[in-house]
C-alpha cells in the first residue's frame, strides 16, 4: 500500500491551498481511525488526506459545511486511491444490504464543544458511505469507550455468498424421542456425560450432526435403572406369594406325618439338657422316627412336652406318627436313662449303668477303676490307697442318658463334669479354709456322712455340726472319734442298723470309724444339693449326739452322752430289745 500524502503515479500532489489541507484535518483522524479499527473488526482503507490548514470558520461549530465538504472531497479522490483489496479476506456480496466495509455511522445534529474545535484537537466526523443504508443511523453503537462488535468476526462469521452456500436438508422426522423436558421422565433417560459430549462439536456448537445430514443420536435408556425397578417390584411380588402361600400351607396343610406306632425297628434317642421341642424334631426326623419337624412340634406342644419330657436316653420306633412319639417319650418304660439318687453309692451306679447298656454286669466298675484319670475329675482332687472308689462323691445325682450302643465312660463322663461345675459354684476350696478343713474333699466326704445319717432337709445342718464337733479331738466327748455306723457299712457295702459292739470293735478297715478317729479315705456316697448346702452352713447349738429312735425317719439329736443313752432306749424299745 502507498503512503497517503504521496499519492500513486500520474497523480497530482496536494495542493497547498487546497482547503482541507492543514493541522486540524486528516491527522487528527488518524486516532479515530483507530477506534474505527475497533468498532469494525479491521482497520478501514480511507484515503488519507494530506495535513491540512486549519478552517478558520470551523470554530464557529458549523458542523454540517465540515460534513459536506468532507464528502465532496472523498468522492472525488475515494477512486484514486491506490489503496490495496485483498479478495481473500471478504467476499464481496452484491446482493447484501451493506457493502464490503462497514464505516461508523454518522451521528446527526451531535453537539459538540466549541472550544475544542477551535483547538484543532477534535476528532472528525467519519465517513458516511451513500449506499450503505445503515449510514445514516445514529452512531450510538461507537459512542463511549465500549468497543462494538456489529459485523466482526467476533461477533459472528459473515454469511457466504449463495454460490457457495450449501443447501440445508430437511429435517427428517425419525423415532420421535421426548426429552426429559418433553414428556419422558428423566429417570428413564439416558443422559450421562457420553451424550452431552456427543452434541458438541469440534467448535463448540450444538446440533453440527444434525446441519450436516448426520442422523441426532437417540438418547438412551437407563437400563440398570429399568432392571433396579423390575427386581422391586418382583421381588415385593415375591415375597407377598412367599408369605401367602405360607399362610395357606399353616392354616390349611397339615405337616407331614406318619401314620400308626412305627415298626418293629427301634432307635436310641439322646435328649440333651435344655432341649426344645424342635431340637427334639430334628433330631427324630434325622433318625427316621418322625416324617417332619413340624408334625412333632405341634404334637409336642399339644402334649405339653415342654414340661413333661425330660433330659435322657429314650427308645423309639421308626416311622411313628408323631402323637405316638411324644407319648412314647411320656412312658417312663421307653426311657433309656440312668437316675443317680442323692446318697447312692457308685456300686449302685455302676449295676444301672451296664443295665442300660447291655453290658455285663461289671464291666462299668472296671471302666472307673481303669480309666477314672480320664474322666474329668477337678484338679485338687487327691487320690489315695486307702479309697475303694476314686469317683465316689463325683457321680452327681440326676438323670442321665444311657441307652444300647453307648459306652461306660461317655455316660460316666457326663456325671463327673456335672460334679464338677457344681463343685465349682460351690467354692469348695475357699470354703474348706474356712472351716479348718484339710482340701475340699474333706468338704465331700462330710456331705456324704450328712446325707447317709440325715433323714430330713431339717436333720442335715444338725448332723453337719456332730461331725465338725466329734472330729474335734481336744472334745471330751468322743475324742476325735466319729462312730457312725453308714461308713462300717459303705465298707462292706451293706446298710445294716444292727451292728453288734463286739463286731465293729474287731474291723479294723480304714472306713470303720468306731475303730478309726478322723474322716475315713473317702466319701461313702454322692451328697445332694442339700447335704452339701448344710455341710457349708451347720448349726451351731453343741450338738455332738443323734439317734434314729424310731429305726426309720425320726431322728434326736442330744448333746451329752447322758442325753444320748436316754435316746438310745428309746431305739431300742422300738425295735423291740
Amino acid at each position: 500500500m502507498t503512503e497517503y500524502g504521496r499519492g500513486q503515479e500520474g497523480s497530482e500532489p496536494w495542493h497547498p491551498q487546497d482547503p482541507y489541507y492543514g493541522d486540524g484535518g486528516w491527522e487528527g483522524q488518524q486516532g479515530h481511525v483507530g477506534q474505527q479499527a475497533a468498532y469494525g473488526g479491521q482497520p478501514q482503507h480511507f484515503p488519507q488526506a494530506p495535513q491540512q490548514p486549519e478552517y478558520g470558520d470551523w470554530g464557529t461549530g458549523q458542523q454540517a459545511d465540515y460534513g459536506q465538504a468532507q464528502q465532496q472531497y472523498q468522492q472525488q479522490h475515494y477512486d484514486q486511491q491506490h489503496q490495496q483489496y485483498d479478495p481473500s479476506q471478504q467476499q464481496y456480496d452484491p446482493n447484501q444490504q451493506y457493502g464490503q466495509q462497514q464505516y461508523a455511522p454518522q451521528q446527526p445534529q451531535q453537539q459538540y464543544d466549541n472550544s475544542a474545535w477551535g483547538t484543532g484537537t477534535h476528532t472528525h466526523v467519519q465517513y458516511t458511505d451513500p449506499s450503505d443504508p445503515y449510514g445514516q443511523q445514529a452512531a450510538a453503537y461507537g459512542a463511549g469507550d465500549q468497543p462494538d462488535y456489529y459485523g466482526t468476526p467476533d461477533a459472528y462469521p459473515p454469511p457466504e455468498p449463495p454460490s457457495r452456500r450449501r443447501a440445508e436438508p430437511e429435517p427428517q422426522r425419525t423415532d420421535w424421542d421426548p426429552g426429559p423436558d418433553q414428556g419422558e421422565h428423566a429417570f428413564f433417560a439416558g443422559g450421562g456425560d457420553d451424550d452431552g459430549a456427543d452434541d458438541v462439536d469440534d467448535e463448540g456448537g450444538r446440533g453440527d450432526r444434525k446441519g450436516r445430514g448426520g442422523k441426532k443420536p437417540k438418547k438412551r435408556r437407563s437400563g440398570c435403572a429399568c432392571l433396579v425397578v423390575v427386581l422391586v417390584f418382583g421381588g415385593g411380588l415375591g415375597g407377598i406369594g412367599y408369605f401367602g402361600y405360607q399362610f395357606y400351607k399353616d392354616r390349611f396343610v397339615s405337616a407331614p406325618d406318619y401314620a400308626g406306632d412305627g415298626t418293629d425297628t427301634t432307635v436310641s434317642i439322646v435328649v440333651q439338657k435344655g432341649a426344645g421341642g424342635a431340637d427334639i424334631g430334628r433330631l427324630l426326623k434325622a433318625k427316621g422316627v418322625v416324617k417332619s419337624v413340624d408334625a412333632f412340634v405341634s404334637a409336642f406342644t399339644r402334649n405339653e412336652g415342654e414340661k413333661k419330657v425330660q433330659a435322657g436316653a429314650y427308645l423309639l420306633k421308626t416311622q411313628m406318627s408323631a402323637e405316638s412319639a411324644v407319648k412314647m417319650m411320656l412312658d417312663p418304660k421307653s426311657q433309656n436313662a440312668v437316675m443317680v439318687t442323692p446318697g447312692q453309692r457308685n456300686i449302685a451306679v455302676y449295676k444301672l449303668i451296664d443295665d442300660k447298656l447291655g453290658l455285663k454286669s461289671g464291666a462299668t466298675l472296671k471302666v472307673a477303676k481303669a480309666d477314672y484319670k480320664s474322666l474329668g475329675l477337678p484338679d485338687w482332687m487327691e487320690v489315695n490307697s486307702e479309697m475303694k472308689d476314686p469317683l465316689e462323691g463325683f457321680l452327681y445325682p440326676g438323670t442321665y442318658p444311657a441307652a444300647k450302643g453307648m459306652k461306660p465312660e461317655t455316660v460316666l463322663k457326663d456325671m463327673v463334669a456335672e460334679a464338677t461345675n457344681k463343685y465349682d459354684s460351690l467354692d469348695l476350696e475357699a470354703k474348706a479354709k474356712t472351716l479348718k478343713l484339710d482340701s475340699p474333699m474333706d468338704i465331700i466326704t462330710i456331705a456324704s456322712l450328712v446325707q447317709a445319717e440325715g433323714k430330713t432337709t431339717d436333720d442335715y445342718r444338725k448332723m453337719a455340726e456332730v461331725v465338725y464337733n466329734r472330729l474335734d479331738y481336744a472334745n471330751q466327748q468322743t475324742y476325735g472319734s466319729l462312730q457312725f455306723d453308714s461308713t462300717y457299712n459303705y465298707a462292706k457295702n451293706e446298710s445294716n442298723i444292727d451292728i453288734s459292739e463286739s463286731e465293729i470293735s474287731k474291723d479294723k478297715d480304714p472306713y470303720n470309724t468306731y475303730t478309726n478317729k478322723g474322716l475315713p479315705p473317702g466319701p461313702i456316697g454322692n451328697p445332694g444339693a442339700d447335704a452339701l448346702k448344710s455341710t457349708l452352713n451347720p448349726t451351731d447349738d453343741g450338738w455332738y449326739y443323734f439317734v434314729a429312735t424310731d429305726g426309720v425317719s425320726k431322728t434326736e439329736f442330744a448333746k451329752t452322752h447322758a442325753e444320748f443313752l436316754r435316746l438310745k432306749e428309746k431305739f431300742d424299745e422300738s425295735r423291740g430289745n
